[in-house]
């Protein structure tokens, strides 16, 4: 629900900014906040997801956001709106590690794929949806309207989440304060960890890694479908579209077949093919050439993220997995900007399609060490999966 609700509230935000603004920076400037959030966020988040009650975490960040978000309307200042966007992708960036560490502690490791590939489904549902419904409820309402449903449903989402069960016993809460020493001996931790598992962090190292290009390559597709396909408003839309029923396509792939498929083929393969599908965009020079590249790339997407969530899952120690999920986003995080900065360089000296095509290939060059390191035989013992009968 909190989901369908973002990608309504995403839509009218947008409108909002572009409307109080008319200035397309303006809304830029919003996706840069997310990595922002991430940042000032991940460094400490992860040390009190393992420390404190999961559920109750969850349940007070969605009544957080749900304010905040509702709290958008009233304020006309740029300055203001951003600030509370910034402090709901605080929330959102602590919500997603919360998440991840309880979902790992709810569900059985011979449901875990199962699980996630549903969970996939409907994200993609609702990324083909949400916008849909966001546009009925602005023209029959207002941009202030769809961004109050989406405040709605994170409160519905609370409202949920309280009838799950608490996967943290009670007397394990830990009432230590947050500290820098603390954090301290967090970071080395994982770090400690990291050195432990090395075929585990280079597996999801490789696949952030990968990843990061599509965040990079995401951020010029506007320009790209404009300047090199050609591309109309509609048109565009269209090919939005065509995305998302990819994703859902590949969700259901995996949902269908899911006790059929292994993890290393679903990672390795997966993101091999996501990079090949944003080759033959980058390669396209109008609307069919690049229809085909998006729903190659966003089926692919859905079967290695399915795969990778599920790796991580049953890999990583559940009682540090929020402090090692929360290390990685930082790093993501200031990665991410600075691939994002690198490519807008690269359209702005060299031309959109010549740099579209660079992010490409280099994902794809990452993605074959990722494919080779999943069949390497010394790691067929980190992909073994509980079996379970399809429900």
């Amino acid at each position: 629900m909190s989901n369908l609700g973002d990608w309504v509230y995403l839509i009218a935000l947008n409108l909002m900014i572009l409307n109080m603004t008319g200035s397309a920076a303006a809304v830029a400037g919003l996706y840069m906040l997310k990595p922002l959030a991430s940042m000032c966020t991940s460094f400490w988040s992860g040390s009190v997801i393992d420390r404190f009650n999961k559920r109750r975490i969850m349940i007070i960040l969605d009544v957080i956001r749900a304010m905040l978000v509702a709290s958008i309307p009233f304020f006309s200042s740029l300055f203001i709106i951003y600030v509370i966007v910034f402090l709901i992708n605080m929330a959102s960036s602590f919500f997603e590690p919360t998440a991840t560490t309880y979902i790992t502690k709810l569900i059985p490791p011979e449901r875990r794929k199962r699980f996630n590939s549903l969970h996939n489904l409907m994200t993609s549902g609702a990324f083909v949806i949400g916008p849909a419904i966001a546009g009925a409820l602005v023209f029959i309402g207002s941009a202030a309207l769809a961004i109050y449903m989406n405040a709605l449903s994170f409160m519905l989402s609370a409202f949920v989440l309280y009838f799950l069960p608490s996967m943290d016993m009670e007397n394990t809460t830990s009432k230590d304060n947050l500290s820098f020493k603390m954090l301290k001996e967090d970071w080395g931790v994982v770090l400690a960890y990291s050195k432990k598992a090395v075929y585990v962090m280079g597996v999801y190292a490789l696949f952030e890694f990968a990843l990061l290009f599509t965040a990079a390559l995401d951020s010029t597709e506007v320009v790209f479908t404009r300047r090199v396909l050609g591309l109309s408003e509609e048109s565009y839309g269209v090919l939005v579209s065509i995305a998302g029923v990819g994703f859902i396509l590949g969700s259901a792939f995996v949902t269908i077949f899911v006790y059929k498929l292994k993890l290393q083929h679903l990672i390795g393969i997966g993101t091999s093919m996501t990079a090949i599908g944003y080759l033959i965009y980058a390669l396209s020079s109008g609307f069919i050439g690049g229809s085909i590249g998006v729903f190659v790339l966003s089926f692919a997407l859905a079967c290695a993220h399915t795969g990778f969530i599920t790796f991580y899952q049953n890999n990583l120690p559940v009682e540090i997995m929020g402090r090692i999920v929360s290390v990685v986003s930082v790093f993501n995080a200031i990665l991410t900007m600075m691939f994002i900065l690198l490519i807008s360089m690269l359209v702005e000296i060299i031309h959109v399609k010549a740099a579209v095509i660079t992010g490409s290939v280099l994902m794809l060059v990452v993605s074959l060490v990722l494919l080779t390191m999943t069949l390497l035989p010394r790691g067929f013992t980190y992909f073994k999966e509980k079996t379970a009968k399809a429900l």
